[in-house]
């Protein structure tokens, strides 16, 4: 996939997660997550008020540790392919 149809692709598979509006599978959220975060090179901590979402998240974090920044755009298309209703 070129660089720019992948940038192109990975902003409109987030914005339509980011306009879902039926609930998502928690185990769903945490891989976008994760994937959101090595794409767009956001390597901070999770901001979240509650420590066992932040623990979720980092785990999440870790586990997709060694994928490439193209390879997280081309994973979170994929996920929401295939596993959000259209």
């Amino acid at each position: 996939m070129k660089d720019d149809k992948l940038r192109s692709d990975f902003t409109k598979a987030v914005e339509f997660v980011n306009n879902y509006t039926e609930p998502l599978p928690a185990d769903l959220l945490l891989k976008l997550y994760a994937y959101y975060k090595i794409a767009n090179k956001n390597f901070n901590n999770p901001g979240s008020e509650t420590p066992l979402i932040n623990a979720f998240k980092a785990n999440a974090l870790i586990q997709a540790k060694n994928i490439t920044r193209e390879d997280a755009m081309k994973s979170y298309i994929t996920l929401v392919k295939k596993e959000i209703p259209r």
